[in-house]
C-alpha cells in the first residue's frame, strides 16, 4: 500500500481534522472523488477539501436524507461520493444509506463526526451512542472506527482503495496519539497493540487510548493485559479474536458508544462462533448522554482507563471460577 502524504496527522489533532487533511491530500491521487457537505464543513473537518478543491464539493444545506440519496447517483456514474456530516443526523438519513448506497451496492462513504461521548458539551441529543449498531447492521456495509490521528489518516486512504459502501467515525476532540508514523492500517484486521497474557482488552476509537492506560494500571498488580485495536468493526477480525481467546480466555471490550449493538456485541457473537470465554463489556449502560467535558463524561458513564480496569479485574475473576 502506497503511503499517506506526512503533513496529513500532526501531535494530537482531533480524528475529524486528522480525516479532512488526509481528504485534502489524497484528493489529486482519487480524482473521482466528491465531498458531500450539509452545511458542517468546519465541523468536520472537509474545510480542507474545501480550501484545496472547492469544486468537487456540493453543498447540501441541512438535508442529509437528500444528500445520502444524492451520493446513490453520484457513485451510479462512477464517481466516489464522500459523505460528511455529524454522526447523529446520519441515522436521521439511515433509510437512504441502506438503500441508495447499501442496497444498490454502491461505491460511496460515509463518514461521521461528532460520535459517542466525545461530543462533550452538545449534549445527549447529539451524542450519537447508537451508530456502530444501526450501520453495522446494515448488509454489505463496512465500518471502521480509527483510533488517533495517524490511524484515521491512513484509514482514509484505505476507505478511498476499497470498492463497497463504508461507515467511518471520526470525534469532535484532540486525540491522543498512539500510532507512529510507520502504523499500518488494514480493513478486516485488528492489531495487537500490547501484548499481555492474563487477558485481552479490545478497543476501538478514543477507547484504544484509555484502554492502555487501564493495561499501565493493571500491570502495576502483576495483572499481563493484551491490548487489541479493533479499528474495523465490521467485518470483525474473528481470526485474532479466536487466537486471543486461546491465548488469554479472559475478554474486555470498550467503545465509546451503547454496550448493545457496537464493539462489543460484535466480538462476542464472534467468539460465541469460535471460542467462548468470559467478556465484560465497558460503553455506554444503554442511557443517553449528557452535557459535559469529553474526559468529564468519560469518568461518569464509565469509560476511562481505571472503569476498564476494574472490568478487567472482574473477568478475572470469572475466569479463575470458570
Amino acid at each position: 500500500m502506497s503511503s499517506t502524504p506526512s503533513l496529513i496527522a500532526i501531535g494530537n489533532d482531533s480524528l475529524r481534522e486528522s480525516f479532512g487533511k488526509a481528504l485534502s491530500a489524497l484528493a489529486d491521487e482519487f480524482p473521482k472523488v466528491v465531498v458531500l457537505d450539509a452545511d458542517l464543513a468546519g465541523g468536520t473537518g472537509v474545510h480542507h477539501f474545501r480550501k484545496s478543491h472547492p469544486e468537487r464539493l456540493l453543498q447540501f444545506g441541512i438535508a442529509e436524507q437528500n444528500m445520502m440519496a444524492a451520493a446513490g447517483g453520484l457513485a451510479a456514474t462512477g464517481l466516489v461520493p464522500v459523505v460528511t456530516t455529524f454522526a447523529v443526523f446520519c441515522l436521521r438519513a439511515i433509510e437512504q444509506a441502506r438503500l441508495s448506497l447499501a442496497y444498490a451496492r454502491r461505491n460511496a462513504k460515509i463518514v461521521a463526526s461528532h460520535p459517542g461521548l466525545d461530543v462533550g458539551p452538545d449534549g445527549g441529543s447529539a451524542q450519537a451512542l447508537e451508530d456502530l449498531a444501526a450501520f453495522r447492521a446494515i448488509p454489505g456495509m463496512t465500518v471502521i472506527s480509527p483510533a488517533d490521528p495517524i490511524e484515521m489518516a491512513k484509514a482514509t486512504r484505505a476507505m478511498l482503495e476499497f470498492e463497497g459502501p463504508v461507515y467511518m467515525r471520526t470525534g469532535r476532540s484532540p486525540a491522543r496519539r498512539v500510532f507512529n508514523d510507520d502504523h499500518v492500517f488494514e480493513i478486516g484486521k485488528g492489531q495487537i497493540v500490547r501484548d499481555g497474557s492474563d487477558l485481552t482488552i479490545v478497543a476501538c476509537g478514543v477507547e484504544l487510548a484509555r484502554a492502555l492506560d487501564a493495561a499501565e494500571e493493571l500491570e502495576k498488580e502483576n495483572i499481563s493485559a493484551r491490548v487489541v485495536n479493533m479499528a474495523t468493526i465490521k467485518p470483525i477480525d474473528g481470526a485474532l479474536l479466536k487466537r486471543c481467546a486461546e491465548e488469554t480466555g479472559a475478554f474486555v471490550t470498550a467503545e465509546d458508544h451503547n454496550i448493545y449493538g457496537g464493539l462489543g456485541s460484535a466480538v462476542a457473537e464472534s467468539l460465541a462462533a469460535s471460542h467462548p470465554c468470559p467478556i465484560e463489556f465497558v460503553g455506554v449502560k444503554d442511557v443517553f448522554g449528557a452535557s459535559g467535558e469529553p474526559e468529564e463524561l468519560a469518568e461518569q458513564f464509565g469509560l476511562t482507563g481505571p472503569h476498564i480496569a476494574r472490568a478487567a479485574r472482574a473477568v478475572l475473576e470469572r475466569k479463575r471460577k470458570a
